[in-house]
This record gives structure tokens, C-alpha cells and sequence, in this order.
């Protein structure tokens, strides 16, 4: 009979009791198994439940940035997702357990089908934020192996490690492409054309925006299609074809495999014309496809920007089709993702300098939506849209390193120079002594233009412009500050 009674006197006397019991066993796992008697079984749950929230804790707080390292590492996060279903299946367990052990022997129907039901509230409760975990963790593995394994490109810079991810450099380049097409596919033609240059240190970052009708594009002296196009990217035929929107599908059309291994030739000429025609190395690519940009948008819910004339929505200048409709100006307009690809890429009526003015806009404003919370509670669709539009030669091992930059880019200023028609520039005849120099100055405002000219930069040199902590790219002549709300008359 003593044990009995024992047994019984660890058992709640009632439906508030043995919901509270629950409950804290819910909340901590193993304290309702210590209420109940069980001590080593508790114990065996609750110290290292305890110690893995006060590890997990601690890292954030250290370096809340070295928890976004583990969102581009396969393994980690394999690791991730194991763990997640291992303590999944534990704490749901011990919620159970809890509940059979702490309610009473004789008990009320009611009370039971009551109990039941708040126990599997509590195991709900416990498996929708571990099992959203594993899934991210799932979905995102499949996301790195689908932009990053058919990445290997010819035009790689040197000396680049996890440990100096920038190869001693003070600035890593990246060319952001636009293409009209699947990036998986050949034929795409780019656009748009932005290179965006990132002090490795403050993440002040310059926007260099080149136009897609750019001629006699230069390659670097190193570069094996300098000996091919001595005087820049032309030919015979239709001068359309020998333009920068060109370079990508023409270039490996013409000499396949003239760069070396690569998994993207299209990708690697065009990092080499950029290079050559603005005097500095490119490090890496990211290519967009612009159709697929608009899911972008609104898989992150919108963006705002300011409208400061009509735009239009469709239309064909040159056939002489009108728009469809127009987004009227206004400041701060909340674009849908229809509407922000329009507002980057409308040009019925307007040129082609007003159209990279407004992706230049749009890149600022993509920036200010990605917030963590923002791009969590939408990841699941960026992640499907991201890895079937994005193409990148950034290699895998050094993602922590740029997901470090992004932060410190976002929280910095970011200054634009936009190469439009005028006196000194014209497309169809440019002077790249002129566009070099604006580019030094962008990059070195207090330098002025004292520097001489370097029409060789190469994306495989281990050198890259430096900008002073001090200099501020606004003073650099060409840069414009066109995303203010500024309506054109």
C-alpha cells in the first residue's frame, strides 16, 4: 500500500494541476518530469536544454553575424536540420510523458478529453518553430547548391582565402547583370549593367552604371581578347551586335572556350569589358533575369521609391504601340513586383540614361526592405524565385565574407555615377581616358584626377582601388542624386 500511495502523492490532484505541470514542462523540459518525481530523467533534459539555450544565446550576442554565416554552409546546415528533428522528437516526448505521469489516476472524462487536447496544443506549439526550422534549413541547403555548384569561372581573382576573402585588396567589385532571359540559358543579352564597388571595410559603396548601347568596349591587355579586339568589341555587320548588351551572348558564340574553363563564358567577357571599360578589376558577377526580377519584389512584399514621371507600363517605341498605362509621379509609392519591374525597365518615350537612373533607385530600395524579419517571414518564396533567377561566379567558401560586407553596405552610403550622354560622353563613340577618370575620382575624390590613366586593369590583379575613410563619392563629377522625390517637369 505505501508505494501506492507514494505513486499517487506525485500525481496532481486536478485538471489545474495537471494542466500547470504541463505546461512548465512544456516551457522547460524536464522541470514537469522534476515535478512529478522523476528526477534523473528530468535532469537528464532540463541541464542541457538549459546549457544549449544559454550557448545558443550567447553566440548571437557575441556575433549576431556568425548566425547568418551557418544560412550559406550545406553542412552546418545539415547539422541544423538534424538537430532540429532530434529535439523535436525529445521535447514533444516529454510533453507527453509529463502529462501521463503528473494526471490523476481517477479523473473526470471531461477532464481528460480536455487534457488531451491541451497536450497536443503544447506539442503543436513546440513542433511549428523546430519543424520551420528544419525546412528552412532544408530549403535554403538546396538554394546554395543550386546558385553555387555550377559556378567555377576564368576570371577569378588571386590569392583569395576564407581566411583574407578580399586577397589584401580594399575593395571587392561585383558586377550586378540584368539579362532578358533564363540566366540558364544562352542567348541573354544584359540589359543592365552596374558595377557595384564595396570598401571592404566600411561597406561605402560607388554604383557605376555603364549604358547597354556602349561601343568599342576595351578588354584588359591581359586578357586573352585584347589580341582578338585590339580596338575594343567590333566587327562587320549589324553594330547592334557589337554593343555591351552583346558582349554576353556573342562573345562565347564567336571564340567558345577562348577564356578557359568556365561555366558561364558569356558572364566572364562581359566582367572583362566592364574591367576594361572602367578601369578597374571585377571581382565577381551576379546576373538577374529581369522577368523574374518582378517575383523578386513580391516575394519581399514591395519596395518603395519615388516616382518623378510618368512611366510607362509597356508600349514599343519603335513599332509604335503606346504604353498600356503609366505609374503616375509621387513620392514614396509602394510598388508591387508588376510595377517595380516596369518602373526599372519602361522607357516608351524616355532614353536609356532615365531607365539606368531608375535601377539604380530600385537596387536602393530592394536594400532598404531586406530586413531580417521582412526576409523571414517571406523566405520560403525568395528562396524558390532566388534560385531560379540569380546566376553568380562568388564562390561558396566565401559567402560568410560577403554576408558580412551586405551588412555593413546596408547600414553605409551607397553613391551612384551613371556614364549619360553629354559633351564629354557618347555611347556610340566613348572616350575611355574620360570614363577612367571619372572613375578614379568616384573612387578617390581627394586624388582628383592626377592619377594616370590604367585601361589595363584586370579582374585577375591582385590590386583594386582603395577609397580614402574620408572621401565621399558625391563629389565625384556625373553622380546624381535622381532617387530624391524631384518630379520632371
Amino acid at each position: 500500500m505505501t508505494p501506492r500511495r507514494a505513486d499517487r502523492s506525485r500525481r496532481a490532484h486536478g485538471l489545474a494541476g495537471t494542466l500547470g505541470v504541463t505546461l512548465l514542462g512544456t516551457v522547460l523540459p524536464g522541470a514537469g518530469l522534476l515535478q512529478v518525481g522523476r528526477r534523473v530523467l528530468g535532469l537528464l533534459l532540463l541541464v542541457p536544454f538549459l546549457a544549449a539555450l544559454a550557448a545558443a544565446a550567447w553566440y548571437v550576442v557575441r556575433d549576431p553575424q556568425a548566425a547568418l554565416d551557418v544560412a550559406f554552409d550545406p553542412g552546418r546546415l545539415t547539422v541544423l536540420t538534424t538537430v532540429a528533428v532530434a529535439v523535436l522528437v525529445v521535447w514533444v516526448a516529454s510533453v507527453v510523458a509529463t502529462y501521463l505521469l503528473v494526471r490523476p489516476r481517477e479523473r473526470r472524462r471531461s477532464h481528460g478529453l480536455l487534457g488531451s487536447v491541451f497536450v497536443l496544443l503544447m506539442c503543436v506549439a513546440v513542433a511549428a518553430p523546430l519543424a520551420l526550422v528544419a525546412r528552412y534549413s532544408t530549403v535554403q541547403k538546396q538554394v546554395v547548391h543550386k546558385v553555387f555548384e555550377h559556378n567555377r569561372t576564368a576570371t577569378a581573382p588571386v590569392r583569395v582565402t576564407e581566411k583574407d576573402p578580399w586577397g589584401g585588396r580594399d575593395r571587392v567589385n561585383v558586377l550586378l547583370l540584368g539579362g532578358d532571359g533564363n540566366v540558364h540559358r544562352e542567348g541573354v543579352r544584359t540589359d543592365s549593367v552596374v558595377l557595384a564597388s564595396m570598401d571592404v571595410r566600411t561597406g561605402r559603396t560607388v554604383l557605376f552604371s555603364l549604358p547597354r548601347n556602349l561601343a568599342d568596349v576595351p578588354f584588359p591587355k591581359r586578357s586573352s581578347l585584347r589580341g582578338l579586339y585590339p580596338n575594343g568589341f567590333t566587327g562587320a555587320g549589324d553594330p547592334a551586335e557589337w554593343m555591351l548588351n552583346a558582349v554576353y551572348r556573342n562573345v562565347p558564340a564567336l571564340h567558345p572556350g577562348i577564356l578557359g574553363k568556365s561555366d558561364n563564358e558569356g558572364a566572364d567577357a562581359v566582367k572583362l569589358a566592364v574591367s576594361g571599360a572602367l578601369g578597374v578589376p571585377v571581382d565577381y558577377y551576379l546576373l538577374v533575369n529581369l522577368a523574374g526580377f518582378r517575383s523578386i519584389v513580391q516575394a519581399i512584399g514591395g519596395v518603395t521609391v519615388n516616382v518623378n514621371q510618368r512611366i510607362p507600363i509597356g508600349g514599343n517605341t519603335d513599332a509604335g504601340i503606346a504604353p498600356d498605362d503609366y505609374l503616375e509621379p509621387g513620392p514614396d509609392q509602394r510598388l508591387d513586383g508588376f510595377q517595380a519591374l516596369w518602373f526599372a525597365r519602361g522607357r516608351y518615350g524616355l532614353d536609356d540614361y532615365q531607365r539606368m537612373d531608375r535601377q539604380r533607385c530600385m537596387i536602393d530600395a530592394i536594400i532598404n526592405e531586406a530586413r531580417p524579419l521582412n526576409l523571414l517571414r517571406r523566405y520560403e518564396s525568395l528562396a524558390a524565385v532566388g534560385q531560379e533567377i540569380v546566376r553568380t561566379d562568388i564562390p561558396q567558401n566565401l559567402l560568410s565574407a560577403f554576408v558580412d560586407l551586405a551588412g555593413e553596405v546596408k547600414d553605409s552610403q551607397v553613391r551612384s555615377v551613371v556614364f549619360r550622354l553629354s559633351d564629354q560622353f557618347f555611347p556610340g563613340n566613348p572616350d575611355y581616358d574620360y570614363v577612367h577618370r571619372k572613375v578614379r575620382r568616384a573612387l578617390h575624390p581627394s586624388a582628383g584626377s592626377s592619377a594616370p590613366s590604367s585601361p589595363s586593369a584586370s579582374p585577375s590583379l591582385p590590386a583594386s582601388p582603395s577609397a580614402s575613410p574620408t572621401a565621399d563619392p558625391a563629389n565625384a563629377v556625373d553622380t546624381t542624386d535622381s532617387c530624391a522625390y524631384r518630379p520632371v517637369s
